[in-house]
């Protein structure tokens, strides 16, 4: 296994058990991300943003171990950004943006589809008036500009479905195999 696999492990191992407020800890909410993709039939790049879209939550945790998680509720610590430097090392722009995008998508979705708030989990609805509140038309159009934030839309809704307690998903582990080979292999 190489060492940006070995490195994603450990994180899920070291810091995945944390919540920042939702009913699932970290690694089960990116694991069923993940799930939710793959069931879909998303690109295997997708299907691995989804897997790791929340890393960059785990970094923060582990930079931090009591300030990172807790300073959650009432600081954005840009998790999308933290992610976005650690993987754009290893991984192609195709998982990378996703993940870049994925708060922006949670503001343009409140912005374009009027049911889309109230699916909101209570953690997500207090991190969005930290992340800006819904997009201006102008901040929309902007969006729609990039080449990825269709992409970054559906994992958007895989992360907001991502929070049942005790689903069976597949391991860490076995996305990490399957899924490596698109770009992981760099390092």
């Amino acid at each position: 296994m190489t060492e940006i696999a070995n490195r994603i492990l450990e994180l899920f191992r070291t810091h995945g058990s944390h919540t920042y407020d939702e009913t699932v800890s970290m690694a089960d909410h990116m694991l069923q991300s993940a799930t939710l993709a793959q069931e879909a039939g998303a690109s295997d790049e997708l299907v691995f943003a989804a897997l790791v879209h929340d890393i960059g939550h785990l970094l923060l945790t582990e930079r931090s171990a009591e300030n990172a998680v807790s300073n959650h509720r009432e600081t954005d610590l840009r998790h999308e950004v933290v992610a976005q430097e650690f993987l754009t090392q290893h991984f192609p722009s195709g998982v990378v943006e996703p993940i870049a995008l994925h708060v922006d998508a949670k503001r343009y979705l409140c912005a374009v589809d009027s049911d889309y708030f109230a699916r909101l989990s209570p953690a997500s609805v207090n991190t969005l008036s930290l992340q800006g509140g819904p997009m201006s038309s102008g901040e929309t159009a902007s969006f729609e500009r990039n080449r990825r934030w269709r992409q970054a839309v559906e994992l958007r809704r895989f992360d907001d479905d991502a929070k049942v307690a005790g689903k069976l998903t597949p391991t860490v582990e076995h996305f990490v195999a399957r899924l490596l080979p698109i770009g992981g292999n760099k390092s």
